[in-house]
């Protein structure tokens, strides 16, 4: 039966298809009926957030009847400290895609295009299409962005290019050579927005703080979260970094009061905690050598990720393998959707956790599903 009311909707949002977040546990244990699940689906920080941080969001409750500070001023202050920044370059976000929504939303029209590369993370064509753009999608390399196929789709109508970094299903990263190569070439009608979600995990030696070019490049937008490494996903709160005229035009398209005061205090006080993000990489570090380690004992591919997560290559579809880890309490993330049909993308764990997905696994795979 034709729904109607379709027809009323704007162009571009006619052919999106909702975002599908990863299974939650309580749906998995209702739909299976099993108990003790554990998800490493949507690369969260199993190790939760700084003691700081639930602390300074505990005592903000007491002040919830009224509206948070509309602009951020306490937490801009902390990020402008550590990033040795003025806080008139900064953006608060609910979240950090609402940075990248805000950048569609402020800088592209219909007419003009937005470049990203294939399997790249799922919010960049939901904002192209939600605003008539055309979305202009490169081909991958090795998995990861070809800055050569991206620079060569620009033209007259490009107007924005999102860049992830690292790569959010795969993992892969940039070094800074390519990147800044890639930024000086740039025209200065197309704004670059480098999301750097997982920054925080990085430990590769290469690896560019792209925060430190802002005053360099006018065109850039460093996009960052603290719902990865600072362990405050359930709050929402990001923001973006770039030259005041571009903070200008965001914040005019923003939402009045779009982070709330509890989120506000926490990330505030997580930003603080050095110590606890210390925890954080260590325990990413140690996990991810424990799948590594699986997976190339059981002779499987896997895609090397500077993250918090790590993609693994069936050779076959992986639908049946994700089902199959379901009915054992293991939710994981099929990323079929993304392109990528044979692989799972597993978000690294706690060492308990990631043992449980390791004997899940082999055990799917002794039964060859």
């Amino acid at each position: 039966m034709n729904n109607p009311v379709i027809n009323l909707a704007v162009p571009g949002v006619r052919g999106l298809e909702p975002y599908q977040p990863g299974k939650p546990i309580e749906e998995l244990e209702r739909e299976y009926g099993v108990s003790g699940a554990i998800k490493l689906a949507s690369n969260e920080n199993s190790l939760g957030p700084s003691p700081r941080a639930l602390a300074a969001a505990r005592d903000a409750l007491s002040d919830i009847h009224r509206y948070p500070d509309g602009n951020g001023f306490v937490l801009k202050s902390a990020l402008a400290r550590k990033h040795g920044i003025k806080p008139e370059c900064i953006t608060l976000g609910n979240g950090s895609n609402d940075i990248l929504e805000f950048l569609a939303r402020a800088f592209v029209q219909p007419e003009n295009e937005v470049v990203f590369s294939e399997h790249a993370f799922a919010v960049y064509p939901i904002v192209t299409r939600a605003v008539g753009a055309k979305a202009v999608v490169t081909k991958a390399k090795n998995w990861g962005h070809d800055l050569t196929a991206m620079r060569a789709a620009v033209n007259t109508r490009t107007r924005l290019i999102f860049i992830a970094n690292p790569n959010n299903p795969t993992g892969t990263w940039l070094k800074a050579d390519e990147l800044e190569e890639f930024l000086r070439a740039m025209s200065a009608h197309v704004l670059v927005a480098v999301d750097e979600a997982y920054f925080e995990y990085v430990e590769e030696r290469e690896y560019p703080n792209t925060i430190a070019w802002t005053a360099k490049y006018p065109n850039l937008v460093t996009t960052r979260t603290f719902s990865k490494a600072y362990g405050l996903a359930g709050l929402r709160v990001g923001y973006g970094i770039s030259s005041p005229a571009i903070a200008d035009i965001l914040n005019r398209v923003r939402q009045p009061f779009n982070v709330n005061s509890v989120a506000l205090a926490a990330a505030t006080a997580a930003l603080e905690d050095d110590a606890h993000v210390t925890r954080a990489v260590r325990t990413n570090r140690d996990g991810m050598r424990q799948l590594i380690d699986a997976f190339k004992e059981w002779g499987l591919e896997y895609v090397p990720s500077a993250g918090n997560f790590v993609c693994v290559d069936f050779k076959r579809p992986a639908g049946p393998v994700y089902e199959a880890l379901l009915r054992q309490g293991v939710i994981v993330r099929p990323v079929a959707n993304y392109g990528m049909p044979n692989h799972l993308r597993v978000t690294v764990g706690l060492p308990d956790e990631n043992e449980r997905f390791i004997k899940a696994l082999e055990k799917v795979m002794r039964t060859e599903v």
